[in-house]
């Protein structure tokens, strides 16, 4: 976000400039500062779209336990893969069940709250936080992306297997037979893809380089938009891993 010309450091000039920038531009005088995409929002209906997020989560869980190459892989190797990649494959499957989502800015803390805040212990959690406006208009932007890529149920499970199957995670102990699994769905995917699209070359590419922008999306942002409401302050990560090993009856 550029920087706010209300905010320099001189108050009494960013008054002036505020000001005379009404004066000189007045068709801009009710547009909002651009600061507003620094403030916090909350989702619009949370009831509703966290219960849509936890059910993309629950499919999201099982597409990784129902994969054998992926329950052959050493336990370490699990955890690391799960960790690092549980955030674009959900993502991806926001994308492929159609869910949508709108924000609205959330409310201030009162003044009461704020001192009440502010002599808590350090031994305390401290106050959950919330998403701003730019970071998920930045998400919107690349599910709006990959919407437009339309691509068929084959595709996600293929570029879902590539994403999953990182052999760039440090740790990793078998990350050579993981390259090779990547490797493996790369090699489908693009198969998949030469009939049904001869005439577009780049797809494979452009499909890559979008599913690229996924893994720049924030895990605080995804927790703290869609599953804080629920889930509190657990961890999400203990949740997925609880999720990953659990056996069914």
């Amino acid at each position: 976000c550029e920087r706010c010309q209300c905010h320099g450091e001189d108050k009494h000039t960013a008054i002036l400039y505020t000001l005379l920038s009404q004066n000189l531009h007045p068709g801009r005088a009710r547009q909002r500062c651009l600061c507003h995409q620094r403030r916090t929002v909350q989702l619009r209906t949370p009831h509703v779209t966290c219960q849509a997020a936890s059910t993309v989560l629950v499919k999201t869980i099982s597409f990784m336990k129902n994969l054998p190459s992926f329950h052959q892989l050493p336990r370490e190797d699990q955890l690391l893969l799960l960790d690092s990649c549980w955030v674009p494959l959900f993502l991806l499957g926001l994308v492929q069940e159609m869910v949508t989502f709108e924000v609205m800015e959330a409310p201030a803390p009162s003044m009461l709250k704020k001192i009440l805040l502010s002599g808590q212990s350090k031994g305390q959690e401290p106050e959950m936080t919330q998403p701003t406006l730019a970071a998920v208009q930045r998400l919107q932007c690349c599910l709006n992306t990959f919407w437009s890529l339309d691509l068929s149920p084959k595709e996600y499970a293929y570029l879902k297997g590539a994403i999953l199957f990182n052999p760039d995670i440090p740790g990793l102990r078998a990350s050579l037979h993981i390259q090779s699994l990547q490797r493996e769905a790369q090699g489908a995917l693009q198969e998949l893809l030469q009939p049904l699209h001869s005439k577009d070359q780049g797809r494979l590419s452009h499909i890559f380089l979008v599913a690229s922008t996924l893994k720049s999306i924030p895990p605080s942002l995804i927790t703290d938009l869609f599953f804080r409401p629920i889930i509190g302050d657990t961890d999400i990560v203990e949740l997925l891993v609880e999720m990953l090993y659990e056996t069914s009856g």
